[in-house]
């Protein structure tokens, strides 16, 4: 179960994503909002010293987000199209780009199919430009928790096919794949090689899993799960990370990795309103391209909760902890470097109708990570973002909304500290 990023209550897409005539399978809605945010480029103290008194990383402006939805159902099918894009101007000129504006798009589908009451299959696909740290992640965990000034790529596709083979025992099948492209590939600085490698370098990447879970229904509300998952994640840049006293130099494709995961579960429902799942087990990693031949042993640990508990409210909330990229790539004098993150993460969202038009939800995650590997081997950082949002609907075709953001980044690398806080206000149009 994917976590409502924290971007989810600040942008556009987080509106209008059903339609506002239930006859109507269809919806478009338009956001106008204007926004105060005093940490534009995700710098620390540190950084914002060096820039100079020029700088300024404090910036108010406004955005422009359209989108469209298509909801379709038949009798043994469902199909969703979503579509949102997001342009966003800035008075003050970000440090790491010549422009004031940045434009994001994001465009989701998924299809559901029974073939018969005993087999069905699902599909779907989430394809993002953009800048922000939440848009550009997988999953729960972040990889890089700076925004990112460009058009960087992320697409992320899953199937799953389901089977009951008797009343009580059925598998599921499933393959995903994640692609990063990011938009900084430039290794060459005047004709000459970068002392530092590109973000490119250090990211781009193609993940690869596939899973089989046997699931055994314990009892009426209580299915249990035994699972196995492989993993493959492909580095796609020839990149130069850094050098070593010992060693030849380490490149992007060193970071590869294959990952073998057993896990066991459980889904259970408490009571209609309340439903949990929990996954536990431990991962082997391979990092097959190592000049050390490092691998390992780490757990892997996946849960969510769901309670709704008002017609139109709701808390849902979960935990994890798993490996996953990182851009810290630096390489120690004895050829050791960073190879990835083990993160921990806790996530939480509340939705409440506090009046009959007035909405508020309230979003929060936090995440520990440790680093693997290279001068960073064990340092640790934490991540804190809290969101609030509150949403007066006027009718079903015009809301007004206003809500505040808070990001924290406490590291135990020099230089990766930051806060950032954001406020806007703004209105939406659906059709």
């Amino acid at each position: 179960m994917v976590a409502l990023g924290v971007s989810s209550i600040q942008t556009a897409s987080a509106q209008g994503l059903t339609s506002p005539d239930p006859a109507k399978p269809w919806s478009i809605s338009a956001t106008l909002r204007g926004f105060y945010d005093d940490n534009k480029d995700t710098v620390s103290d540190e950084e914002e010293a060096n820039l100079g008194s020029d700088y300024d990383k404090e910036s108010f402006g406004f955005e422009i987000a359209p989108s469209a939805r298509l909801n379709w159902s038949l009798p043994q099918t469902a199909i969703g199209l979503g579509y949102t894009y997001s342009y966003k101007w800035y008075d003050e000129k970000s440090y790491w780009e010549d422009g004031r504006d940045s434009q994001s798009h994001e465009f989701n589908a998924a299809l559901e199919h029974a073939f018969s009451e005993r087999y069905r299959i699902s599909a779907r696909d989430s394809f993002v430009i953009g800048q922000e740290p939440d848009q550009i992640r997988v999953g729960n965990s972040f990889t890089q928790l700076d925004r990112v000034a460009g058009d960087n790529i992320r697409n992320e596709a899953h199937v799953l096919f389901g089977a009951d083979l008797t009343r009580k025992f059925g598998i599921e099948l499933g393959y995903g794949n994640s692609f990063f492209d990011y938009e900084d590939d430039a290794h060459l600085d005047d004709g000459f090689i970068s002392a530092y490698p590109s973000l490119s370098g250090v990211l781009d990447r193609m993940e690869h899993m596939v899973n089989v879970d046997g699931r055994l229904t314990l009892t009426p509300s209580t299915v249990g799960v035994l699972g196995y998952a492989f993993s493959d994640t492909g580095y796609l840049r020839d990149e130069v990370l850094g050098y070593s006293a010992i060693s030849e130099s380490i490149k992007s494709d060193d970071r590869n990795n294959r990952s073998h995961y057993v896990y066991a579960g459980a889904d259970h429902t408490f009571t209609p309103e309340l439903t949990g799942n929990l996954r536990v087990g431990a991962r082997y990693n391979d990092y097959y391209n190592d000049p050390t031949g490092e691998s390992d042993w780490s757990p892997y640990i996946r849960g969510s909760l769901r309670y709704a508990y008002l017609a139109k409210g709701y808390i849902e909330g979960g935990i994890g902890y798993d490996r996953t990229a990182t851009d810290l790539y630096q390489v120690s004098e004895d050829g050791d470097f960073v190879r990835d993150q083990e993160a921990a993460t806790i996530f939480a969202t509340i939705k409440h109708q506090i009046l009959p038009k007035l909405n508020g939800s309230l979003t929060g995650q936090f995440q520990h990570s440790t680093f693997n590997g290279g001068p960073w081997d064990n340092d640790d950082e934490q991540f804190y973002l809290a969101g609030l949002n509150l949403e007066y609907v006027f009718n079903r075709h015009f809301a007004a909304h206003v809500g505040y953001n808070y990001d924290l980044l406490d590291s135990d690398i020099p230089g990766r500290e930051y806060d950032r806080n954001r406020v806007y206000l703004g209105v939406t149009a659906t059709y």
